[in-house]
This record gives structure tokens, C-alpha cells and sequence, in this order.
């Protein structure tokens, strides 16, 4: 993702529909209040509410022998540790 744009908020606000569009192209803003960075417009791709959750298939199996030979005692020794 290239470098954001920073813009003060009356900017931002007189230059959404632009910052919008750059949003659209892949490119984020950071919009500043006083110098300071309070918020961001960011493709929706980069939002956090926009990934997707990765697929566990491939990691079926890759747990084996994790807790050694017996996991019922290493568990029951871990639980007991917590209790102390």
C-alpha cells in the first residue's frame, strides 16, 4: 500500500469525495486534528472488518504430540500449576 496521505480535517472534509476515491485506488488517508492523527479513511481491504478469516484446514494434524506422549498428565500437571 503506498504511503498515506495526511490531511487536516477541514482539508479532508472540503476533499472527501477525492479521498474517497483514492481510497478506491488503493490509497490511504490519515486525517490530523491539531498535527495529531485521530483518524483514517483506508480501502476497505485493509479495514480490519474486511479480511477474512483464513481457512484451519491446513493445520489439521499439526497439533500431534504437542502435549507428549500422555496430554491427559501434562494437562493435569498445567492445571494444577494454575492452581497454586
Amino acid at each position: 500500500m503506498p504511503r498515506p496521505i495526511r490531511k487536516g480535517v477541514e482539508d479532508a472534509r472540503n476533499r472527501l469525495p477525492a479521498l474517497l476515491a483514492e481510497a478506491e485506488r488503493g490509497r490511504a488517508t490519515i486525517i490530523t486534528r491539531h498535527g495529531r492523527s485521530i483518524a483514517a479513511i483506508v480501502p476497505v481491504e485493509h479495514a480490519a472488518g474486511g479480511q477474512r478469516q483464513k481457512s484451519l484446514a491446513g493445520l489439521a494434524g499439526s497439533g500431534k504430540g504437542l502435549w507428549g506422549r500422555n496430554s491427559a498428565k501434562t494437562l493435569r500437571r498445567l492445571r494444577d500449576e494454575w492452581r497454586r
